[in-house]
């Protein structure tokens, strides 16, 4: 699901809901519910919005469902607020993955209420449904779990919360992105091998431990492996062993996992700052040079760099820089 006024046909991206609409088209908040319920269905209905949330909607999200278990990606420049009775039993687990902003928590009727806050995640069994209420500028990720494979897990502590850059977290954060771009062309065999991971990754953060010799993981931990790494190309302490360390696995099983996917930890660095550097020879201004280029990506000096530089895009620097240069400049 894709909504903020756009569309609801399942990609990754979302239009922006701030621009004046005609009175007859659809308001953002009704294209949000249709494309919830066109990709998510009636085994996860919507709760019920304010009125303040539904006139002025101005929301960013993807979701899917991969069996029993459904994920959303959210994104809200407006406030969200869910009210109105709350009847009924819901026997679900859900996690909440806060990057920014907060997700709170409440009863309809109880005094006590539970927020989650940026750079925090919470596992929590919902025995009975609950309202829920976000600040403008809040992005989570929410997943909705199958209680008798995690609720035993939970034990009487009922909810766990711990910080979203553990190990255990990054891995399920990543596999669930990889679910949005794979789920469309999965064929049953790999939407239950997709579904299966999910759970054993769940189960790793409610036991707030990750089994990384698990094949099942392997594309998950080199997923979260490469995400991290993407984030540090520029620090000369990149290497295979800190990735191993910041996720709590060996780097033996890091290196499996790695290669099952036909690549190595450091062909995978290599390449990314290979990348970001060309991506620099082409900046419009405050192009750095070649030397500056090699510091900076972490390459040995210049020779390195070049050499590898040709290698990989068939010309040096240099020669790829002019290349690039409009005609007449």
């Amino acid at each position: 699901m894709n909504s903020t006024g756009g569309n609801a046909d399942g990609s990754g991206g979302a239009s922006s809901g701030d621009c004046a609409l005609p009175d007859t088209a659809p308001r953002p908040f009704d294209l949000f519910r249709s494309g919830w319920e066109t990709e998510i269905g009636d085994g996860f209905p919507l709760p019920t919005f304010s009125p303040a949330t539904t006139r002025d909607f101005r929301v960013k999200s993807r979701a899917t469902k991969v069996g029993d278990v459904a994920i959303t990606d959210l994104h809200g420049a407006s406030p969200i607020r869910t009210e109105g009775p709350l009847n009924g039993v819901e026997d679900q687990v859900r996690m909440y993955v806060v990057q920014r902003g907060s997700w709170t928590l409440r009863a309809q009727l109880a005094r006590s209420e539970q927020t989650v806050s940026a750079g925090q995640f919470l596992l929590r069994h919902i025995g009975r449904p609950l309202h829920f209420e976000t600040p403008p500028d809040t992005t989570a990720k929410v997943l909705v779990l199958p209680a008798a494979m995690l609720k035993p897990l939970l034990g009487e502590r009922q909810s766990i919360t711990g910080s979203a850059v553990s190990a255990e977290v990054r891995l399920l954060v990543a596999h669930s992105n990889m679910i949005y771009e794979t789920v469309a062309d999965l064929g049953s065999a790999g939407v239950h091998a997709a579904h299966s991971t999910l759970i054993e990754l769940a189960k790793a953060v409610a036991r707030q431990r990750v089994d990384d010799a698990e094949p099942r993981l392997a594309p998950a931990l080199a997923q979260a492996a490469k995400d991290l790494a993407d984030s540090h190309l520029a620090d000369p302490e990149l290497s295979g062993t800190m990735l191993a360390r910041e996720l709590n696995v060996s780097v033996r099983n890091l290196q499996r996992a790695f290669a099952a996917a036909g690549e190595s930890v450091s062909a995978y660095i290599r390449r990314r700052r290979l990348e970001e550097a060309r991506l620099a020879l082409t900046a419009p201004s405050g192009r750095l040079s070649v030397s500056e280029l090699a510091a900076h990506w972490q390459f040995a000096d210049s020779s390195h760099f070049i050499r590898a530089f040709k290698k990989h895009y068939g010309r040096t620097p240099i020669e790829y820089a002019r290349s690039t240069m409009p005609v007449g400049n």
